[in-house]
């Protein structure tokens, strides 16, 4: 309770401060209140900040004398609201009893809102009781909450999610009754982007020079499609060697880091499989790790002679958890422990390393990206909203391997099929099998029934420990579908393993990939932001 007080000092705190100033310069205007839309545009950036929309309603008609519609129609031109995840769980939810206590004026205008905006429903959907408590801003209970997702949907003139799929969703699951209401033309979709300038000419320079001395310039820069150019020469023999140099380096880089802060040696030339991200059951880090166990198992049964003709990998993971989520810091135990096991087998030690890189940030991310051959996007169909980690490691030539969902699809769009690896159900497929799962008690995966068996008879610690973690694949009816998607998952890896032995295919697939990526900078975001959302336009900044 302490930490959600907190939690809601600082939103509120971060939110009043920014309206003051954003009102103090508006002001230097000496314009009508009726010109702020005109002059502020302000993006929610997901639910936190959502409080503003009930402070700004409450500085114009409390402080500044406003009537409520006049206010009203000023807070509703001004914002707009960025969705960035489709799990309930997810979405942001204030106990009325709390609000009450920290802010009982914002309580009272947010009940007022709530109010007026059924009343309209009402009128639209006469005696739809149930419509009624589905969009209700607050959540009938004991106690009450509010619900920040729909009072930023209420508030805002637009709202966009950051993927194609995700804006779908967006539309279908989480805000139906709101599209009914409002129409389709409130609801759009911007893509995520990453800033080239720091992921790859800051995180990359070897490749950055490299990619201007070929393009004659560093306009790709500041203008992402250029790279596209790069696709003349990817079956080049020189320029794959020079790419493909300048990725070894950087995984002599990390492999560095690893030795100096893990105690790990791993090879170079090994290929590196990358999965860095926050930890979370739908981002599927579980099934990596009971991925690598079953490479594990499988290579410890091999003979030397069929062991050799493996390729090398090296697994290596980085990521923190919620300091409260139980089950995530359970997977992150599990790598741990497995890797001590893999690392030190004699056996094995060649074909397969596996490494937890501690205390995950930006600065290491720009280490760990430039350093991969393959990353690991592998959440559930439908869980995850885009994604961005999976551009960064294909603007710097790494492929990847991932589920048809968020970004993914996008990436996959731009870059050919040939050239990315998807896998696994749809997201129109999935409740269908959570269905199946839960009611007609399916057989796990047999390849992921021998990896689980080998976690309870303690092979990589006492079995009691991962008991929770088991769990969530047997009685907890595995909700990401992890039993489903594993023989896939095994048999994509396979093929990835092949393809990387054929070095001046994979150079090539590398390069075409990272040409590709022209739409993902956040260049192009930020203008469909101002173009579509915004209504600005660009102005020239004088030499």
């Amino acid at each position: 309770m302490v930490g959600k007080t907190l939690r809601l000092k600082q939103q509120y705190f971060f939110v009043s401060a920014t309206l003051q100033d954003i009102i103090r310069r508006f002001k230097k205007s000496n314009l009508p209140w009726s010109q702020f839309p005109n002059q502020v545009s302000i993006q929610l950036n997901d639910t936190h900040p959502t409080l503003g929309i009930a402070e700004l309603q409450r500085i114009l008609v409390d402080e500044e004398g406003l009537l409520w519609d006049e206010a009203w129609d000023i807070v509703t031109k001004t914002y707009s609201f960025t969705n960035h995840t489709v799990l309930p769980e997810a979405l942001e939810k204030w106990a009325v009893p709390l609000m009450q206590d920290l802010l009982p004026r914002l309580m009272m205008i947010i009940f007022d809102i709530n109010l007026y905006f059924l009343q309209k429903v009402e009128r639209v959907f006469p005696g739809d009781r149930d419509r009624l408590r589905r969009m209700s801003i607050v959540i009938e209970g004991q106690p009450q909450y509010i619900s920040m997702a729909h009072l930023a949907v209420v508030g805002s003139h637009t709202v966009n999610g950051v993927a194609a799929l995700h804006s779908e969703l967006v539309k279908s699951m989480l805000f139906q009754d709101f599209v009914e209401y409002f129409g389709e033309s409130r609801f759009t979709n911007v893509t995520n982007g990453v800033t080239p300038r720091r992921w790859l000419h800051q995180a990359n320079p070897r490749l950055s020079n490299l990619i201007a001395s070929k393009l004659g310039n560093e306009n790709f820069l500041k203008h992402l499609n250029e790279l596209t150019r790069l696709k003349a020469f990817a079956a080049e023999p020189t320029f794959q060697k020079d790419w493909m140099e300048i990725k070894y380096q950087n995984k002599v880089r990390l492999a560095n880091y690893i030795r100096a802060h893990c105690g790990v040696d791993v090879s170079p030339d090994a290929l590196f499989d990358i999965q860095c991200k926050r930890f979370h059951e739908y981002k599927r880090q579980f099934m990596n790790i009971l991925g690598v166990i079953h490479r594990y198992k499988r290579l410890k049964a091999l003979s030397p002679e069929d062991r050799a003709k493996e390729t090398k990998k090296v697994v290596i993971f980085a990521g923190k958890s919620a300091p409260g989520y139980y089950i995530a810091k359970l997977i992150i135990k599990l790598i741990n422990n497995a890797a001590e096991v893999i690392n030190e087998d004699p056996d094995t030690a060649e074909y397969l390393k596996l490494v937890f890189i501690p205390n995950y940030n930006v600065s290491l991310a720009e280490i760990i990206i430039p350093a991969s051959d393959i990353s690991q996007h592998i959440s559930t169909a439908g869980t995850e909203a885009s994604g961005t980690s999976n551009m960064k490691f294909v603007l710097n030539g790494g492929l990847i391997i991932g589920t048809v969902d968020g970004a993914n699809i996008e990436i996959g769009e731009e870059v050919g099929e040939e050239n990315i690896w998807l896998f696994g159900a749809l997201t129109p497929d999935v409740e269908d099998i959570r269905h199946d799962q839960r009611y007609h008690s399916l057989a796990l995966d047999p390849e992921l029934d021998l990896v689980i068996k080998s976690i309870q008879s303690g092979d990589f610690g006492e079995p009691y420990i991962f008991e929770p973690l088991v769990s969530t694949l047997t009685v907890g009816h595995d909700f990401y579908i992890i039993s489903k998607d594993f023989p896939a998952y095994l048999e994509t890896l396979g093929a990835i393993d092949v393809a990387f032995k054929d070095k001046s295919a994979w150079a090539k697939k590398s390069i075409n990939a990272a040409a590709s990526m022209g739409k993902f900078s956040s260049d192009r975001s930020i203008e469909e932001y101002a173009q579509r959302i915004w209504n600005i336009e660009p102005v020239t900044v004088p030499k």
